[in-house]
């Protein structure tokens, strides 16, 4: 449920110390998650079950374990809190800020022995998300953004994400996970930006939205997501300077479809070739 027309924000009521435990809480819980997924992932024998009867939709018990492992945190460090995570029911809060949580964001990726998977940590208010971030355990990159702050870390060490500079969509980069976007309409919307398209590529899951926030690609176009699919995405990304919405230019933490863009200027470009 958004917040009315003047009232504040809970993140607006927030002390620098009350951020800074954000961000700590929000890094312990990808740690926690770390664990518990490379200890399943490119294993022998790794199951999974389906969510759905028409098509795969893997869960494995690493989903569930890195969900259960950060639930346990969240109850011992942040019990005051809402959670929203992928594998669980809710858990109601009273504070006004609601953990969200994708334990493993791209299972078919992790079954497939991929490193594009990740694990997302957001926090929300009543307006959306304020801080989060995208980890990839296996390559040991974590990208984070929240509180007018944006960085990587990384084999290669850590430096400061910025979304990279406007450039025409026939010199931009375009990802999506499946080939196949959403409904038949939305398929339609999604070829007809693609032809203007420099580059396409697909199936980097979450990892394509931290190449946005660092400065890599242009656009990610998606459909059918759900908040916890990004959630995290719009904190990192908003935070390296770049913008997150639905394809009518409205909020994105929803889910549904959704358009990551590098700045303002080939976000709308993108969008007026999406509604045509």
């Amino acid at each position: 449920m958004r917040l009315g027309a003047g009232m504040g924000r809970t993140a607006d009521r927030l002390s620098q110390s009350e951020r800074d435990e954000l961000v700590l809480v929000a890094a312990a819980l990808a740690d926690v998650a770390r664990r518990e997924t490379l200890l399943h992932f490119r294993t022998d024998g790794l199951a999974a079950d389906s969510k759905e009867t028409t098509r795969f939709d893997p869960v494995t018990v690493a989903d569930r374990a890195a969900e259960r492992a950060m639930r346990a945190l969240l109850a011992l460090r942040r019990p005051q809190d809402g959670i929203l995570g992928e594998e669980f029911p809710p858990v109601a809060g009273n504070s006004g800020l609601v953990w969200v949580l994708d334990p493993i964001d791209g299972t078919r990726g992790y079954l497939s022995g991929t490193p594009t998977w990740g694990v997302l940590v957001a926090v929300a208010d009543e307006a959306g998300p304020i801080c989060g971030l995208i980890d990839q355990p296996y390559i040991g990159e974590r990208f984070s953004g929240g509180f007018g702050r944006a960085a990587m870390t990384g084999p290669l060490g850590g430096r400061a994400l910025r979304a990279r500079g406007y450039r025409p969509l026939h010199e931009a980069i375009l990802y999506s996970t499946f080939p196949e976007v959403g409904t038949p309409a939305e398929g339609a919307a999604f070829a007809q930006l693609a032809r203007e398209m420099r580059l396409v590529r697909y199936g980097l899951d979450c990892y394509a939205y931290a190449l946005i926030a660092a400065g890599q690609i242009d656009l990610v176009v998606e459909a059918g997501l759900q908040p916890y699919d990004v959630a995290a995405p719009i904190a990192v990304i908003e935070a390296a300077g770049g913008i997150v919405t639905d394809w009518q230019g409205g909020p994105a933490d929803r889910g549904g479809q959704i358009i990551a863009a590098a700045n303002a200027a080939v976000h709308a470009e993108a969008l007026a070739v999406l509604n045509r």
